[in-house]
Formats: structure tokens, C-alpha cells, sequence
């Protein structure tokens, strides 16, 4: 006799994001930073499919190339079964397979939407009846990224991003991203902020402790006005990631010079995300950025946070 809950698969989807503005605080005596960020969910999506287990696995198909994930109890997406499983008090495990969209330690949050997909996915597989923020709650554990993962669409995350404020946004505002072929680690990138704040103390102003999102972004992201959003665009860790990989300031020369409204690094990096007036704008310039030998796709936001998605 089969048992029909061995067929059972939950499939639940997650969106990537751009950090359309990111200010970083002064480095605090635990040595994390607070910030203040604008996120906006974009259109490369982390596909979770869960089936009922004994244990904890997670495995990665797509586009991306995962080889290099680990795939033990230190990956996110388990992290977050097993933080829903202990909550719920649910004594089983479960089977994970990712298709990968996201770029891996791009600045996009991929781990991250791995983790929300995964709670919604895992809540639904085993009838847990979590609440909604119940979830966040468990995704703020995980990861300061996690939480917006979830929401989507656009928001303002400020502490250390995880406190949110949903957004106004209007319209679509589309975005070319050049991949890189390597990672940059988040935690590297902020230790070489500090650095870089040491090194030109005299010529720079001090940080803020509890940085705070600039008005002209929200206005800009209100009106749904690219050219608005272009001028307002904003992230302290660009230059410490540059100065770790000089070779992305070619790739926001190229881009800029083919019509892109402005560029800049997604997060930590090192993808560099293009924003460009229309959707004719985005397909011409990820055409000159494919003929330079670059990895290029194309995205729009704002898109929903996590959900399920019914095959």
C-alpha cells in the first residue's frame, strides 16, 4: 500500500532583491552596523519544492551553478525547516529542492528567499497553521534579509534590516543585472567599509549610528519615476566593493555608457544592477552588455514576497 502523503509536493517561490538605497551605520561595540535600506523585490525568483521526509535534504537544480552550496545543516533553507519544525513542535523532516535563479553571495538575497520560500512551503506541507507573523517572526531569526523575502514588493528595512515599513510604489521600474562569475562575502565587504572609513577619516563624515533612508528615494519610488530614482540611487558598500573587486567599476563604466539611467551594486555584491527607463531601454542594454562577454539578465520590480505557487 502507497502512502499519499510520499506524493505530496508543496512548491512555494521567493523573489531576489536590489537595495535601491543602503547606508550603513557606524560599526557598533558587538561589531555589527545598523542600516537603513530601501529594498525592492525584483523579478529572479528562488523555486522551492518540499515533500515529506524523515529527516532534513536540500538539493539545487537551475540555471545557477550551486556546487559549491553547502548542503548540510548549515544551509539556510534547512535552517528554516527545522526553526518551523521546533516551533510547531512537528516531528518529521522534509525533502528540499531549489531551482536556483539568484545569484549566489551577489548581494540578491538568494539564501535568503531560499529561507522564506522554504517556511511558507514547509507551513504548508505540514499544516502547521503558523500565522503570517509568526513566519516573519522565524524569518527574522534566520537573517536579516529574510523577513523582507517574505513580504516583498518594497519596503524599508532599518536596524539591521529586518525592521520593515512597507513602502509606497507605484508603476514597474525595470533593472538589467550583470552577474559576476565569483562571490564577495557580505561580512568581507563590511569589514572593508570599516576600513575604508578609517583610512579617509579626515576627508569623510562619521557615520551615524541609526542611519536613515533619504526622502528623494521614497519620493521617487512614490512617483514610479525612474529618471527620479536614477539621481537618488545610494550604497556605502559600493566603494569597499570595489576596492575588492576594481574590476566592477568597468562594468558601471560599460553599463552608464549604453544607456542605463544609472548603476550600482546590489547589496554587498558584486551584481551590478542597472536601471533603466523602459522595457525596449533593457533589452538594448543588456544586448551591449552581452556582446562585452557578460552575463546579463533582465528584471522588473516590484514583485510579491513569498507564496505558494500552484503547479
Amino acid at each position: 500500500m502507497t502512502n499519499p502523503a510520499a506524493s505530496l509536493v508543496v512548491h512555494a517561490r521567493a523573489p531576489g532583491k536590489i537595495n535601491v538605497f543602503l547606508k550603513v551605520g557606524a560599526v557598533l561595540e558587538d561589531g555589527y552596523h545598523e542600516v537603513a535600506t530601501a529594498y525592492q523585490a525584483v523579478s529572479l525568483f528562488e523555486d522551492v519544492r518540499a515533500w515529506p521526509a524523515d529527516d532534513f535534504s536540500v538539493e539545487f537544480t537551475g540555471p545557477i551553478d550551486a556546487s559549491g552550496l553547502a548542503v548540510d545543516g548549515s544551509n539556510l533553507a534547512i535552517k528554516a525547516a527545522r526553526a518551523l519544525a521546533r516551533q510547531a513542535g512537528y516531528r518529521g523532516g522534509v525533502r528540499l529542492s531549489i531551482a536556483k535563479n539568484v545569484p549566489i553571495a551577489g548581494g540578491m538575497g538568494g539564501g535568503s528567499a531560499d529561507a522564506a520560500a522554504t517556511l511558507l512551503a514547509c507551513d504548508t506541507l505540514w499544516g502547521t497553521d503558523a500565522t503570517r507573523d509568526d513566519l516573519i517572526t522565524i524569518a527574522a531569526t534566520l537573517g536579516a534579509d529574510v523577513p523582507f523575502a517574505f513580504t516583498g514588493g518594497t519596503a524599508v528595512g532599518t536596524g539591521r534590516g529586518d525592521q520593515l515599513s512597507p513602502a509606497l510604489a507605484k508603476g514597474q521600474f525595470h533593472w538589467v543585472l550583470a552577474l559576476a562569475d565569483f562571490g564577495l562575502s557580505t561580512p568581507g565587504v563590511y569589514n572593508e567599509l570599516d576600513r575604508h572609513r578609517e583610512r579617509h577619516a579626515q576627508d569623510i563624515f562619521p557615520a551615524q549610528l541609526q542611519p536613515t533612508v533619504d526622502a528623494n528615494v521614497l519620493q521617487a519610488l512614490r512617483a514610479g519615476d525612474p529618471r527620479m530614482l536614477a539621481e537618488a540611487l545610494h550604497n556605502d558598500l559600493q566603494a569597499p566593493a570595489l576596492h575588492l573587486a576594481p574590476g566592477l567599476g568597468q562594468v558601471l563604466e560599460l553599463g552608464e555608457a549604453n544607456g542605463a539611467l544609472a548603476g550600482l551594486l546590489s547589496g554587498s555584491g558584486p551584481t551590478v544592477a542597472f536601471l533603466v527607463a523602459d522595457a525596449d531601454s533593457a533589452l538594448e542594454l543588456q544586448v551591449a552588455l552581452s556582446a562585452a562577454r557578460l552575463r546579463v539578465v533582465r528584471a522588473t520590480g516590484p514583485v510579491h514576497g513569498a507564496r505558494i505557487i500552484h503547479d
